[in-house]
């Protein structure tokens, strides 16, 4: 497959940066010492539009749509933070967004992708896993009504897309005269990961960088272990709603094994003392999936004691309510 090249990756992110915000990357003395690093830097992705990085790879996926593409409109399905950012990006651009949404996703991201204007379609799944009944769905409407199919993490546009995130936060380090040696990213299909490993990869090949996933749910770990691409299906419960794929995307699968990235999980209850440190001491409410990253340094799970680390909290589209749920345990 081929991957998007540092060019590639510039050329999308001087359209979309016009588009989104550059969101801050926080400097945590106090999240230093806590894990013994020498230095930690949070890429604050949930303070960007529609609360997560999502807009970055939507809205440069459809910059590249043709003039009848746009007029016809998209299909894709998600269980809210793609969705809330392709809405918001095609409400920017003018293009007609529908969205499969699974019938057990947090209501508040079904509200807010309709908020964007957006038409949300429910899929019901049964016993099977949720992604494969939204996809067919998805496919099925794509089919019947004439639209674009528009998958949330295995397109090469989309991973250049969200490899922003990564060149501004190289961009904000360089400012900081800061050199990163890991960076911890959290991984679902594997969209965000594929975009940044490669950015700093580029960049910065000595970069150790790892992708954090929910423990059952480590598609992308068990993929790179092994050198190819891997299914898994454990059906463990998790609060991460958002990094449920059962395998990774093959794009960023060939993204994140060139740029030499190892896989680690996390549990549900890091997740929540990861979200608790945000909220308390990085004063960042963030939803579960975006505090894996952070979990995972909290936890261990990463080597980065005396070490210059940046740390992606990605998403914060998370209610009051569930947001206390999830600290109650």
């Amino acid at each position: 497959m081929s991957l998007p090249s540092a060019a590639d990756l510039r050329a999308a992110y001087a359209v979309t940066s016009q588009a989104t915000q550059r969101t801050p990357l926080l400097e945590s003395e106090a999240l230093a010492r806590e894990i013994g690093a020498a230095r930690v830097f949070v890429k604050a992705e949930s303070l960007q539009w529609a609360g997560s990085f999502k807009i970055r790879g939507a809205y440069w996926r459809l910059t590249r749509l043709g003039a009848e593409e746009r007029q016809r409109g998209v299909v894709a399905y998600s269980s809210g933070n793609f969705a809330q950012g392709l809405a918001a990006a095609g409400r920017a651009q003018g293009v007609p967004v529908t969205i499969v949404m699974p019938v057990d996703a947090p209501e508040p991201k079904r509200i807010a992708t309709e908020g964007y204007g957006a038409r949300v379609v429910l899929s019901h799944h049964g016993e099977r896993p949720r992604e494969e009944a939204a996809s067919a769905l998805a496919r099925d409407i794509a089919e019947t009504q004439g639209l674009v199919l528009l998958h949330p993490f295995d397109d090469p546009d989309i991973v250049a897309g969200q490899a922003g995130a990564g060149l501004e936060a190289l961009d904000q380090l360089s400012r900081l005269d800061a050199a990163p040696d890991i960076v911890v990213c959290p991984v679902g299909g594997g969209g965000l990961l594929g975009g940044v490993s490669l950015a700093f990869h580029h960049a910065a090949p000595a970069v150790r960088i790892f992708g954090v996933e929910p423990r059952g749910y480590d598609a992308m770990g068990a993929s790179l272990a092994d050198g190819e691409i891997q299914r898994v299906a454990s059906g463990l419960p998790t609060i991460c709603d958002a990094l449920q794929a059962t395998q990774p995307g093959a794009a960023p699968f060939a993204a994140a094994r060139a740029a030499g990235v190892a896989g680690v999980s996390v549990g549900d209850t890091e997740v929540r003392a990861a979200m608790r440190f945000a909220f308390e001491r990085l004063k960042l409410v963030l939803e579960p999936s975006g505090a894996v990253a952070l979990a995972a340094a909290l936890s261990g799970a990463v080597p980065v004691r005396d070490r210059t680390v940046v740390l992606f909290a990605t998403g914060g589209n998370v209610s009051f309510d569930a947001f206390a749920a999830y600290l109650a345990g």
